[in-house]
């Protein structure tokens, strides 16, 4: 990012000009002056308030069966995940900024960050990102970093979440570097300064990792890598936390992670958090590496990013902790055989997956897909993600029980 320059007169032209107006008054001449047109009722009491909201709550139909995902997922979170991370003391907007803040945050994110060590196979993690598709879009410019440079391409699957790409183009664009997509990865990929791939990619597919001979990106569901071998090929790996004890919440909000080799730690945007012994000897955590824009780094800074996401890290690392390593892998096999059995239950109905190899989401073909998925909501039962017209994206987790899933293949 380069540095901050106010909007000259000129530059307020050009905008107004873009978007069809000729100065800032009239842009505003939308907005009413009065507002006396609201029919507004009498007040109510807190009581009569209360009554109201209630009433109107129960107009929504939140009994859904859901067999959603692509990048979001109804998954189990234990009580104490939210009972632990609503406490004063953690539920809090102030951000981590001082390497000097309170111990339990920082012992806090030193776990977080060995704990996405440990799943991911890589060195070490930083202190979480905002999303998944920014934590992708950071990877790119972090290999660019790495690459000093010289290589200006990015070579990106085509078969990434839709919305990382999206915000993938964006960073890319403001620096400068031309994002190229592939369905394949060619041989020679030297001329890029990374190869970003999904694992499992976005329809689901698990696919062999190869490591190319460039930076090698890899975004993995946390999820899937309870049962999936970890992407120990990559250089960089990030993703979204959501699936860790992160209620889908209408799509937010949710926190990415980055982890990475020993090698490219002083590239890594975010916060690092440290182990030490103070001065008496006892055990001690600080931030370190501190490589960041409010530090007067300026355009040496690794990342604009002034702010991560330590409360719901936070809550991630209370999903781990109380699932234990054997209740992750459980609820993993879990959603694997209630994809699974989905699956083969609908190919008895002759409705064909497209997947060879998948986890816990997969793609099926249809004849209509809106007419597919209103016949499954008629039932309460929301059937997948529409791809295109005859393509829908489906999801099982732990929360899908075998009367779940006969009762979406009954309904079609």
């Amino acid at each position: 990012m380069k540095n901050f320059i106010a909007h000259t007169d000129e530059t307020r032209q050009n905008m107004l000009r873009e978007i069809g107006y000729s100065s800032v008054e009239d842009l505003f001449k939308q907005i009413p002056v009065k507002f006396n047109d609201f029919k507004m009722k009498n007040p109510l009491s807190e009581m009569e308030t209360q009554k109201r909201i209630k009433a109107l709550a129960h107009k929504n139909n939140t009994e859904y069966i859901s067999f959603l995902g692509g990048g979001v997922y109804n998954k189990f979170i234990p009580a104490g995940v939210n009972y632990v991370a609503g406490r004063f003391e953690f539920l809090t907007a102030y951000t981590p900024y001082q390497p000097e803040i309170s111990q339990g945050t920082l012992q806090i994110i030193y776990e977080y960050q060995t704990m996405i060590s440990r799943l991911t196979g890589m060195d070490i993690a930083n202190a979480s990102m905002y999303d998944g598709g920014s934590a992708c879009a950071e990877a790119v410019l972090m290999s660019h970093r790495i690459a000093k440079g010289k290589k200006n391409k990015a070579l990106v699957s085509n078969k990434l979440n839709p919305e990382y790409k999206e915000v993938i183009k964006t960073y890319t664009w403001a620096q400068g570097i031309e994002v190229e997509w592939f369905d394949e990865i060619p041989e020679n990929t030297s001329e890029y300064c990374c190869v970003l791939v999904q694992y499992p990619d976005y329809y689901g597919e698990i696919t062999m990792l190869s490591k190319p001979d460039t930076t090698f990106i890899v975004c993995a569901n946390l999820s899937a890598l309870s049962v999936i071998k970890p992407p120990v090929e990559a250089d960089i790996v990030v993703g979204d936390i959501q699936p860790l004890g992160i209620a889908t919440n209408f799509g937010g909000p949710h926190a990415g992670y980055m982890a990475c080799k020993e090698a490219y730690m002083r590239q890594i945007p975010g916060r690092l958090v440290g182990r030490t012994v103070d001065a008496d000897g006892e055990q001690a955590f600080t931030l370190t590496i501190q490589t960041r824009e409010q530090h007067i780094k300026r355009e040496k800074a690794t990342s604009n990013i002034c702010s991560n996401q330590s409360l719901i890290a936070l809550s991630a690392t209370l999903y781990l902790s109380l699932m234990g390593e054997k209740g992750f892998r459980e609820v993993g096999i879990m959603s694997f055989n209630n994809a699974h059995m989905l699956s083969s239950l609908l190919a008895e109905k002759g409705i064909k997956t497209l997947n060879k190899n998948f986890f816990n989401e997969f793609v099926i073909e249809v004849a209509n897909a809106d007419e597919f998925l209103a016949k499954l909501k008629g039932a309460n039962i929301l059937g997948g993600i529409k791809l295109d017209d005859k393509h829908i994206l489906v999801a099982a987790t732990e929360m899908n029980s075998e009367e779940d899933i006969r009762a979406y293949v009954d309904a079609l």
